[in-house]
């Protein structure tokens, strides 16, 4: 009882620490403040050794309500829009899957001399699943499954998308690049009775995707009932900003608290070439988005949302908050998530068969 009552202590001094951090940063100004606030808040007093804890739930609540509002942004004329892309979006896939496969191969070569002691294969697997360019939590267990270390792998992640998160929000508010929405949603106003049945259809979708243990179900499994809803012209109710801001915090909460004391002592040179290694897959990411922005007439800034190396859930809010293309952005990303999901550990085990390990 004692236990239960200091966690839910824990999380509660956390979620208000991270609201103050939040509101520190709409009084600056900052990008995205209700979800950068309290992840750096959070990440800082998680490396300094306080006490931080997020709650699962309020995390999964989070991811459940920003999948809602982004699948009414999927009318039937942004479908017809995203579908003429498929092209572009199966290019989206194989470079991913490219650069992440290359990312992974390097920091093997960098660290593989130098890791005494530890298996060529162990070495391999811990690289390319560090490498990839995918969900943290499903890498980890992929790297686990191949006998890598998912410490550096986990850790890998984490601190990628923490640069990624932070990185490219400020990059695009100081170039002023904004507003570029080419199909705003449809639903604006906010409908009680229709929000409440909303979230009771939404909340099913989640339910079913947790079952079958999907990647992400709590945003996918509310992403696809709401893009289903929006296709077929049913205009429920808007998403309250104020949720949309909650849901923002707990997920920065969530991503924060993956940072502990000892997260600085795990492999520096390891995380130091990860961050080395995160900088320049963000150039070479902006490059490509540059490409298929020339090839699709499309905002520059809105493909290199919708294929930097980032998490999805935060790609999508920058997009949302920053109104910098939300439909486009969301279907390069989920679509590369589902791919890397099903296609990284069969073209481990085709690159690296066990004989060559």
């Amino acid at each position: 009882m004692r236990s239960h009552l200091l966690f839910i202590a824990r999380v509660a001094l956390t979620l208000a620490l991270a609201w103050v951090a939040a509101a520190a940063c709409v009084a600056l100004h900052t990008p995205l403040p209700w979800m950068i606030g309290p992840l750096l808040a959070t990440s800082l007093l998680s490396i300094g050794g306080a006490p931080t804890e997020s709650w699962a739930p309020l995390r999964n609540a989070g991811q459940w309500s920003i999948g809602a509002s982004l699948g009414l942004y999927f009318t039937p004329q942004v479908v017809a829009l995203v579908a003429s892309m498929w092209w572009a979006i199966a290019l989206g896939i194989v470079w991913a899957l490219v650069l992440g496969w290359l990312f992974g191969a390097w920091l093997y070569r960098l660290h593989a001399p130098r890791m005494h002691g530890v298996p060529a294969s162990m070495m391999r697997a811990t690289s390319y699943f560090s490498g990839a360019i995918g969900a943290a939590s499903e890498m980890t267990l992929l790297a686990e499954r191949e006998n890598g270390r998912t410490d550096l792998v986990a850790a890998s992640h984490s601190l990628r998308l923490l640069i990624v998160t932070v990185t490219i929000p400020f990059a695009l508010q100081w170039s002023g690049l904004h507003g570029l929405d080419i199909l705003p949603p449809t639903v604006r106003a906010v409908n009680w009775p229709g929000l409440a049945l909303l979230a009771l259809l939404t909340g099913a979708g989640a339910l079913v995707m947790d079952r079958l243990r999907r990647a992400n179900p709590w945003f996918m499994g509310a992403l696809v009932v709401s893009m289903g809803l929006a296709m077929a012209g049913l205009t429920l109710s808007a998403v309250p900003q104020g949720l949309v801001n909650a849901a923002q915090l707990v997920i920065g909460v969530s991503l924060g608290v993956r940072f502990r004391a000892d997260f600085l002592h795990t492999a520096p040179r390891w995380l130091a070439s990860v961050v080395v290694g995160t900088l320049v897959l963000m150039g070479v990411c902006a490059l490509f988005a540059a490409l298929l922005a020339w090839a699709t007439g499309l905002p520059w800034v809105t493909l290199l949302l919708g294929t930097s190396p980032g998490g999805i859930t935060e790609m999508a809010i920058t997009a949302k908050v920053l109104q910098l293309g939300v439909p486009v952005v969301t279907a390069f990303q989920v679509c590369r998530l589902i791919a890397v999901l099903v296609l990284v550990e069969p073209l481990f085990r085709r690159i690296y068969p066990p004989a060559a390990a």
